[in-house]
């Protein structure tokens, strides 16, 4: 995920960005480089293998931990989803049908 480094990390007097790579064998990992000059592919430091880059939307807005939460789940949730295997427990709650329905003719 391409994202601002935390007070706004220079080298060189270049902004620096962390930007997101996918290689096909060991996964995805982040590599922080100036701004505007990730290239398309990069050598995996696992596997030395051919990675390319993953697009993603930054991270400029500062959010609060539980929206941070929950967007870093769903992103968990592309990749491995929770699977289910019985139906969770609980009161089930009875609704009634909208009062336009009983309005209408019967059969």
């Amino acid at each position: 995920m391409r994202r601002l480094l935390e007070g706004r990390k220079k080298c060189r007097g270049l902004l620096m960005a962390i930007y997101e790579y996918l290689c096909n064998c060991c996964g995805a990992f982040e590599v922080q480089l100036p701004f505007g000059t990730a290239p398309k592919a990069w050598d995996c430091p696992v596997c030395a293998g051919a990675a390319r880059r993953v697009y993603s939307a930054p991270g400029f807005a500062r959010t609060s931990s539980a929206i941070a939460a929950l967007r870093a789940r769903e992103e968990q949730s592309r990749e491995a989803p929770a699977v289910v295997s019985e139906v969770p427990t609980g009161r089930r709650v009875h609704r009634q049908p909208p009062s336009a329905l009983s309005r209408l003719p019967r059969p």
